[in-house]
């Protein structure tokens, strides 16, 4: 696993078709690593009758609202996202 709790990830904001678990309105913010939740199959591959291997690390990713859904509201969004969507934020 890459990354760990503490660290500033950003949710990459490429283009993907077809089925995959990371949620449009997270592409392209920044959050922080909340814990690691282990290693699955891929769901973007199982979709489509493959076994989903290898496994892929899985992360729980805390948002500031503010920074997501542009709303001052002072709440935290909480997201399950696979490490191949991360990347470090500076």
């Amino acid at each position: 696993m890459s990354f760990t709790p503490g660290q500033r990830v950003r949710v990459s904001d490429r283009a993907h078709r077809g089925h995959h678990r990371t949620p449009g309105y997270v592409k392209g913010s920044i959050g922080v690593i909340e814990r690691t939740q282990g290693e699955f199959t891929n769901p973007e591959t199982r979709a489509y009758g493959q076994s989903g291997l290898p496994e892929r690390a899985l992360y729980l990713v805390r948002f500031e609202s503010k920074d997501v859904l542009e709303a001052a509201s002072g709440d935290r969004i909480y997201v399950d996202v696979f490490e191949h969507w991360l990347d470090e934020a500076r």
